[in-house]
């Protein structure tokens, strides 16, 4: 982050501090910045050289709102994002159901001050988007809020990128897109790699990217994170659809896919029953496309994936250890995409990097193949960077530079010429070669495989450092709660 863009990062965060001794928390603090950022920028719009019309009525407009004070000020902008949210387009997704949460208005006209005293639009698109993905990931580490887990650490989204490397003019889908990470590392990448031209431009621009996001807030900021990166219009239709991704074929196909889907084994709704109680139902989806019914989120989300990739089309997708053992649907599943794609490389990821605690995940890379009697995938090739890797939120985050020996094992300019780091004269190398048949004859199609000791285990002169293990004891006592509370909510419905 440059050091003018993480002044300003931390201009516009320094009045959190504040806010939030009089009940703002950081993801309430974070919307209404997007509230008035857009309003701020469509009103650079709307002025020459630009002239362009955004919709916004004139009394609703930022010079109008900053004229503002006192209860006056309250009351016309709780009046504002109310009526702008009836307004169709990006503008009306914008404020959709927008509440004002600064009720005290001397500290709401102080952010309305600082804002109006940048100019947005004329701002380069890198200093904007740095801004405004800092801000995300501040909001992220505040992990009381849950904001954590519509974030993929950053570095984890690079190297997926890196792996798939995305080519102009090809679509890019996030059936779950949080607030739009994915979208924005392809973006940067495209942007890096390929000299654009007109047609690149506009394509990459309206028509690369498309998605969903079912939580409000989160696809507000998607939204917006994305036009601060140049990507959609101002006055244009939003490209991220507010509908479950799960629910029905969208007979839409993608090049690219790269997610992460939400954590939690099931899918469910809430609702209140005749005792005026709060009770979940698990959900499940009876789609003619996928190949098996089930409540399991993540293995209805690999069966979507599957069904919204071109023939051709190449998916990366982060996802937890239950999908790779676990049985019943789980192995329909595993031997259906074994068959169906080129199930090519799983990427063992180590605890310790996502915001919510507890969670083994992998990053499962395939691609979507046509029709055939023989199954697709005839290797898989495994990188464990779990055994003995320790990461922490804070101490030892992730970092990039922490994949390259992955994207270099990955080989992205040539998948088909990659050399093995293990070998019985190396049985410590990372990067390892499974035939399909060795595959197929694991209990279960099983694809949680390891090879490496854990030196933990045998060298107690050579343990982490005392707050890794408090952490990753933290982090297995969480994921063992979530795990129990699963199999009560199961057998109380089963009661029922």
């Amino acid at each position: 982050m440059s050091e003018n863009t993480s002044s300003i990062v931390s201009k516009v965060w320094s009045f959190c501090n504040v806010l939030r001794d009089g009940g703002v928390s950081y993801g309430d603090y974070l919307e209404q910045l997007t509230f008035l950022i857009f309003l701020k920028m469509a009103e650079e719009y709307r002025k020459p050289p630009y002239s362009r019309d955004i919709g916004i009525p004139e009394k609703y407009t930022w010079d109008v709102l900053k004229q503002k004070r006192g209860a006056e000020l309250d009351t016309h902008y709780k009046e504002l994002l109310e009526e702008l949210g009836k307004k169709p387009g990006m503008l009306g997704q914008i404020f959709l159901k927008a509440q004002n949460k600064i009720s005290d208005p001397a500290m709401l006209y102080k952010v309305i001050d600082m804002i109006d005293k940048e100019s947005w639009v004329m701002m380069g698109v890198d200093t904007k988007g740095e801004i405004y993905e800092g801000l995300l990931q501040k909001n992220a580490e505040d992990t009381k809020s849950g904001a954590g887990q519509y974030f993929t650490p950053r570095p984890l989204i690079k190297a997926m990128v890196q792996c798939l490397r995305p080519e102009p003019m090809k679509t890019i889908g996030d059936p779950c897109c949080g607030t739009g990470g994915f979208f924005l590392a392809a973006y940067d990448f495209l942007t890096n790699n390929y000299e654009p031209d007109r047609d690149h431009s506009r394509f990459l621009k309206a028509k690369t990217f498309g998605g969903n996001e079912i939580v409000a807030g989160t696809r507000r900021l998607a939204l917006m994170n994305l036009f601060l990166h140049n990507i959609g219009e101002i006055d244009g239709e939003p490209m991220i659809s507010n509908s479950d991704a799960l629910i029905a074929d969208p007979n839409i196909r993608y090049d690219y896919v790269l997610t992460n889907p939400p954590f939690g084994k099931k899918s469910s709704m809430t609702f209140t029953n005749d005792e005026g109680e709060q009770e979940k139902e698990d959900l499940t989806y009876n789609r003619q496309d996928f190949w098996v019914t089930t409540s399991n989120k993540q293995l209805n989300f690999v069966q979507h994936i599957h069904t919204i990739l071109k023939t051709g089309g190449q998916a990366a997708v982060v996802l937890p250890d239950n999908v790779l053992f676990e049985g019943g649907a789980g192995e329909t599943v595993r031997k259906k995409l074994l068959e169906t794609t080129d199930l090519h490389t799983i990427l063992r990821l180590p605890t310790g990097i996502f915001y919510a605690h507890g969670v083994k995940a992998n990053v499962l890379f395939f691609e979507a193949k046509p029709a055939s009697k023989e199954p697709w995938t005839r290797e898989i090739w495994i990188y464990d960077y779990r055994t003995n890797v320790h990461h922490t939120l804070k101490k030892n985050p992730l970092r990039f530079t922490d994949l390259e020996d992955f994207i270099r094992c990955y080989n992205p300019e040539n998948r088909f010429q990659r050399k093995e780091t293990w070998s019985r004269e190396d049985p410590e190398g990372r990067f390892r070669r499974f035939t399909y048949e060795e595959i197929a004859s694991r209990d279960k199609t099983n694809l949680d495989i390891f090879w490496l000791k854990d030196k933990s285990l045998a060298d107690l002169d050579n343990l982490p450092d005392p707050d890794i293990l408090a952490n990753e004891i933290i982090e297995n006592i969480e994921a063992g709660l979530e795990s129990f509370k699963e199999i009560v909510e199961t057998l109380n419905g089963n009661r029922k």
